[in-house]
């Protein structure tokens, strides 16, 4: 088939004149390695798929017997279906010999809604709140940190169109932040900044709404609307540096506007999510613990997160681990330009190898502690089962190719990225203490899976899982001090690392 290699043919009189060239110029290493390459002539010159390609390539498929039977299977089949690989679901089982030993619920459900770190980040966090009232069902409220997120987003990218309005409007970095400006999804230093300001509440105290779970209207809307104010100030910046005013005048005028602007923002959001409780404003949350005794509790959203929340493990005292071959290890980068608070913790990763990084969800998991993780979900998985596995799908065996990209390659060229967080909350070990499989707590419903988890194979791990985040008093010490130690490697805000699961 067509991965077959092309049988060498005298090359074309360009492609010898060339060859001529090259061993009159170059160096003799350079002129003995062009000999040696098997060069092909090709049957359209123009580069373009001539009728004569289109011929030549269905004269050898059509007599190719597994080809034939391809064409019959997917053509009325989805592909992602028909290629799964009996032996990969039959071995990748719902086991594990090591779980978390308190068991949370109900299994979260983002809906259609981008919001999974702030899923993943409150299911790590409802853990410690369900274990010291000893509730049976209970959700911290994902509505709440969406609102505050997402106001705050809204004037982070006002503020940076006001810091780089001498760029043009075409420059890539103004194109860049113009595009997906208010992201539903974040990363986990975004979380703390949440946290810290702003506290979190019970979700019976700020419910879901209909455009938490369905974002997209709320979005679009806001996005035109934000896009529009990004001229108005980049236009008032221009026009008061033309009239001669100081910077700190300009800047002065210039967030004034941005003010009646993010009111407007603020009545949008409102209408509808809802109007969420201050950080600092008392509400009273009532409840039943699992043996369905009645209990309540009055305080703000700050004093909330900092009595149930916040022990034995603080959000701020937890830092994320990335494996980015692309990148040294024992290096801490961040992304320019990247956050949601004006002013906030900035996005820090300590770059390590894969290994570091199980051994340490490892000690997580034994130490009875959730593992909020980052990861590629829509490579090799599929959903009704809740498996990934690097061998789901039998793309290779059916069309006679290869699919032989590294972790490294898929970032660079765009193959890869981290696009969703969920929870590990267990781990499966060989005799030798190696880990099989991790159980993965995901928030699209209970449908999906074994009830809403997933299983993740060992492998699958190593290509696709990008970052975790773990405690500083249970990371390997020497990371502690790389996260600690500032001077981190700025990445631009295109890369594949800024990528907002």
């Amino acid at each position: 088939m067509g991965s077959s290699p092309s049988k060498p043919v005298k090359p074309s009189p360009v492609l010898q004149q060339q060859h001529a060239e090259n061993e009159k110029h170059a160096p003799a290493e350079i002129a003995t390695a062009f000999s040696a390459l098997s060069v092909s002539t090709p049957t359209s010159v123009d580069g373009s798929v001539s009728l004569q390609n289109v011929s030549s390539w269905e004269s050898d498929i059509s007599h190719d017997p597994k080809a034939r039977l391809a064409r019959t299977v997917l053509s009325h089949s989805d592909i992602r279906d028909a290629l799964v690989s009996r032996k990969a679901t039959v071995a990748t089982t719902h086991i594990f010999n090591n779980e978390i030993d308190f068991k949370t619920g109900p299994i979260t459900n983002q809906k259609s809604s981008g919001r999974c770190w702030l899923f993943a980040t409150t299911n790590v966090l409802r853990y410690e709140v369900m274990k010291k009232l000893k509730l049976k069902d209970f959700q911290l409220s994902q509505s709440y940190l969406f609102f505050w997120d997402k106001l705050n987003k809204s004037n982070y990218y006002l503020e940076l169109m006001i810091e780089n309005a001498d760029l043009s409007v075409d420059d890539r970095v103004i194109s860049h932040l113009s595009g997906d400006l208010i992201s539903d999804g974040g990363q986990w230093d975004m979380a703390v900044n949440l946290l810290e300001t702003y506290g979190v509440v019970p979700q019976s105290v700020y419910p879901e709404s209909f455009h938490s779970s369905l974002s997209s209207p709320l979005n679009a809307l806001l996005k035109t609307k934000l896009r529009e104010d990004a001229l108005i100030l980049r236009k008032l910046v221009v026009d008061m540096k033309a009239a001669g005013a100081s910077a700190q005048a300009t800047v002065s005028a210039t967030r004034a506007e941005k003010e009646k602007l993010m009111k407007e923002i603020y009545t949008i959001m409102t209408a509808a999510l809802g109007v969420p409780p201050l950080p600092d404003a008392t509400f009273t949350w009532e409840y039943y613990d699992e043996n369905d005794k009645a209990g309540t509790w009055s305080g703000t959203p700050l004093e909330y997160y900092k009595t149930f929340a916040a022990k034995p493990y603080s959000a701020k005292d937890s830092f994320s681990l990335i494996n980015d071959p692309r990148n040294s290890y024992s290096q801490l980068i961040t992304i320019e330009k990247l956050g949601n608070i004006w002013g906030g913790r900035p996005v820090l990763y300590v770059n390590t190898e894969i290994e570091i990084m199980k051994v340490t969800v490892i000690k997580m998991v034994k130490a009875g502690v959730p593992v909020f993780f980052g990861c590629d979900v829509g490579k090799s998985s599929e959903r009704n089962l809740g498996l990934m596995d690097t061998t789901l799908f039998q793309y290779e065996d059916t069309f006679d190719i290869t699919l032989g990209l590294t972790k490294a390659q898929r970032l660079e060229i765009g193959e890869s990225a981290m696009t969703h967080a969920m929870v590990i909350s267990g781990v499966h070990l060989d005799a030798n203490g190696k880990p099989v499989r991790y159980k993965v707590e995901n928030s699209w419903g209970e449908v999906p899976g074994n009830k809403g988890y997933f299983v993740m194979t060992d492998e699958w791990f190593n290509e696709f899982v990008y970052q975790v985040v773990v405690p500083k008093s249970l990371a390997p010490k020497d990371l502690v001090t790389v996260f600690e130690g500032g001077n981190a490697k700025v990445l631009p805000p295109w890369d594949p690392m800024g990528t907002l699961a």
